[in-house]
């Protein structure tokens, strides 16, 4: 460990600490003693190049969010720098992706035409090696990246990181199930190693590893309330086989029979009818009989379906909100320390009086900031807007205080601000102008979008009956042609009035105008291929579309044209804007979701894999067959063979991610739960009801949460912006969502967290 400071202020101030003396002496041409950096930075000088390294380090960090608790010699930053680098990350996220979409062709491989237990026949099945050699690459890619990262935080960091050590445990789990794959020649049936995958895409990620420990913590509110619902469960169940007992005669035993013969079979129907998937089927037997017996299931499902559950929706967004804020506010501060750290790095020396008893205050100078500034990798927008605040200082010197305000730029929300509008220098041309950028002629335009699709409507209502021999494609082709001038008008007059830089800077535009040039092609090619339109016009196929396809393609185009009036609609566009905020910004709780689809179903596979046999008759020319054959008016009407559901199983990874979105949506979910209590095992439902809880209650729930608080946040917004704002397009993060609601940390915070630093010691003296 050093015993000389880095950077050493006068009068004893702030001392900053390297871990690595010989890197650091090797990276100088000499020795550096601290009256000659003192002297340097006071007079506005150059620091050394380690420095500012350290510095613009610490700032991409802050803007990241990242910590800070890594090594500070000049090659372990240069090595920190490449292994964040955007090409590096992006081939590490590759590298996920390769291991995870393996499980599409390993056997059993999901390379067929379909998963129908009928005609499944797979094209490929992967040798017993080539899928292996390739997940043998990932790996040792994957410890390539453990040894970095453990490298890069030292010894004592990475003993307190719990997921780094997980991380660990992971790859070597997996390497020796993947030893004893080859040693067996890929025939064992369970390999540990794919239920393990999905640990890399969580591990790579810090806002899902923040959403699972968010999740974990909220979990013993959620029990609550689910042990709440299984004494629901269970209550009922009770009084359901005791109301719905087995009778004497054998016609009235319809209920008991089907639904309430046992406890299992209770549960099982009660649950089901708390998700409403078997609604009113479960009721009708026995309502059938008494009107009266209709109370009992009405009074389960309004404590059940709309109490307990909705009891649980409200809890998971009051804890979860909560939870993610917390670790929403760790980010804050993980920023704010970052910042701080690079000031302190840079800290000249610069003394200046401050207060009565003549204290004094470290200063950093503005030359320094501007160096460091062009070393950072950050969003040209906000570093133009740092620099440009950094300059506007009066003083040569930027304080703590004013080096932190620099950064709040950061933390503005990211605004995107259109070019300015070309200026004409006739009245004429300017009045022309002013008109079309005005709000009415939108209007305008959605008005003859609107007309348009009427038109089509009705030439959909005309033309439904008759065959494609008898259509009139007169009137929908001179329509068509009409309104496609329209729209290239239309966008004409708009590259006028906004120049091309500024229509093209409009997502809506962009839209609007490859449709309106798609829809020129098909117009022109049908004019090449089959001439003008005229009364009775229904010419044979001459080219690669028929008339008809064509005109069909031109439809949905213009039904897709028809979603620009969204943006004028403000509810609406609050609505979209909410949705697309979700999918920007909110992955990581969509990659909670993908990592349990992909656990789920290779669990799916190795229990229920070739569980259902396939049909006597399944032969290829039955797959046109019609659905009421008679050997499905034998079975009992409601069952995976009555319903034909074949395709709906676990025999490949595709086919299993299907049946679990199906389950996930819960309509008919009764239906797997019989036919593999029945083909796999009774115990089988404890799987499935795993993954309802999993998929449709917490998950569900956890989303619904989140674009709660994201449309809340909008709307709020909605009402705080000026007309300029509305006018420039503004995305939002998961930080801000939850901005008003964060504190920054104080000064001592900072200051106690920085003396923490396993690589980066700062002493301070007396002042």
């Amino acid at each position: 460990m050093e015993t000389e400071p880095l950077l050493q202020g006068a009068g004893g101030s702030w001392g900053v600490y390297g871990a690595d003396e010989e890197s650091r002496r090797s990276d100088s041409s000499g020795p550096r003693s601290s009256g000659s950096r003192q002297s340097s930075g006071s007079t506005g000088g150059q620091l050394d190049d380690l420095c500012l390294q350290q510095a613009a380090v610490f700032i991409e960090d802050a803007i990241q969010y990242r910590t800070i608790n890594h090594r500070v010699d000049s090659q372990s930053l240069k090595l920190y720098r490449w292994y964040y680098s955007r090409a590096c990350q992006r081939f590490l996220s590759t590298t996920i992706f390769v291991i995870l979409i393996l499980a599409f062709f390993e056997k059993p491989s999901s390379l067929s035409l379909t998963s129908d237990l009928r005609f499944r026949h797979v094209i490929w099945e992967p040798s017993c090696g080539l899928m292996e050699g390739i997940e043998a690459v990932c790996l040792l890619l994957f410890m390539v990246d453990v040894i970095i990262k453990s490298y890069l935080i030292g010894w004592e960091e990475f003993r307190k990181t719990k997921w780094l050590i997980a991380y660990t445990l992971v790859l070597a789990v997996s390497t020796t199930d993947w030893m004893v794959s080859m040693g067996l020649f890929c025939e064992e049936r369970v390999r540990v190693r794919r239920i393990l995958r999905p640990f890399f895409l969580l591990q790579n990620s810090s806002l899902m590893k923040k959403t699972l420990k968010c999740l974990r913590q909220t979990l013993p509110q959620i029990a609550s309330v689910m042990l709440l619902l299984a004494l629901h469960l269970l209550l009922f169940t009770m009084i359901a086989m005791l109301l719905f007992a087995r009778a004497q005669n054998s016609k009235e035993n319809k209920e008991w029979k089907t639904y309430f013969q046992n406890v299992p079979t209770s549960l099982t129907s009660l649950l089901v009818l708390l998700t409403t998937a078997n609604n009113p089927d479960v009721m009708i037997p026995a309502y059938s009989k008494n009107r009266g017996y209709a109370l009992f299931f009405i009074t389960f499902s309004i404590i059940g379906t709309y109490l307990l559950m909705n009891l649980l929706t409200a809890i998971i967004y009051n804890q979860f909100r909560g939870y993610l804020l917390s670790s929403v506010q760790t980010s804050i501060v993980r920023r704010c320390l970052g910042i701080r750290c690079a000031f302190e790095v840079l800290c000249c020396g610069h003394t200046t009086k401050a207060g009565r008893r003549g204290s004094l205050r470290m200063m950093v100078s503005t030359s320094t900031v501007l160096q460091v500034l062009q070393k950072v990798t950050m969003s040209p927008l906000h570093k133009q807007e740092i620099i440009k605040q950094a300059k506007a200082f009066t003083h040569d010197c930027v304080t703590a205080e004013q080096f932190r305000i620099l950064f709040d730029e950061l933390q503005k929300e990211s605004m995107r601000e259109h070019p300015l509008k070309p200026e004409y220098r006739s009245s004429f041309l300017q009045k022309v102008q002013t008109l079309l950028c005005h709000r009415n002629t939108d209007y305008v335009g959605n008005l003859m979008v609107t007309v348009h699709l009427i038109c089509i409507f009705v030439a959909l209502v005309l033309d439904a009956d008759k065959p494609v021999s008898e259509r009139d494609g007169f009137f929908s082709e001179v329509v068509n042609g009409s309104f496609v001038l329209y729209y290239l008008l239309e966008m004409a007059l708009k590259i006028f009035a906004l120049g091309i830089k500024g229509y093209c800077s409009y997502k809506s535009n962009l839209f609007d105008g490859l449709l309106t040039l798609i829809l020129l092609i098909l117009q022109l090619s049908s004019l090449v291929a089959y001439g003008f339109p005229h009364p009775g016009w229904n010419p044979d196929l001459h080219g690669l579309l028929t008339l008809w396809e064509t005109v069909r393609l031109a439809n949905m185009l213009i039904v897709f044209r028809f979603l620009r009036i969204i943006p004028n609609i403000k509810l609406m566009a609050l609505v979209a804007g909410s949705l697309l905020d979700l999918i920007k910004n909110l992955r990581a709780f969509a990659g909670i979701l993908v990592v349990a689809y992909y656990v789920f179903a290779i669990v799916g596979v190795v229990l229920f894999k070739d569980k259902i046999p396939a049909p006597n008759n399944s032969t290829n020319s039955s797959l046109h067959t019609d659905v009421a054959s008679p050997e499905n008016a034998t079975l009992r009407c409601g069952t995976y063979e009555q319903l034909e559901y074949w395709p709906n199983n676990f025999n490949d990874f595709a086919a299993a991610l299907v049946t679990l979105w199906d389950l996930m949506v819960v309509n008919n979910w009764q239906v797997f739960l019989d036919v593999f209590s029945r083909y796999a095992s009774p115990w089988s439902k404890l799987y499935f009801v795993a993954w309802w809880l999993v998929s449709a209650v917490i998950w569900v729930n956890l989303f619904m949460a989140l674009i709660l608080e994201n449309f809340i946040h909008k709307w709020d917004r909605s009402y705080h912006m000026s007309f300029s704002d509305q006018e420039s397009e503004y995305q939002m993060s998961v930080q801000d969502m939850f901005r008003d609601d964060l504190e920054e940390p104080t000064e001592e915070e900072l200051l106690e967290r920085l003396r923490q630093h396993p690589h980066l010691h700062l002493l301070k003296g007396p002042i």
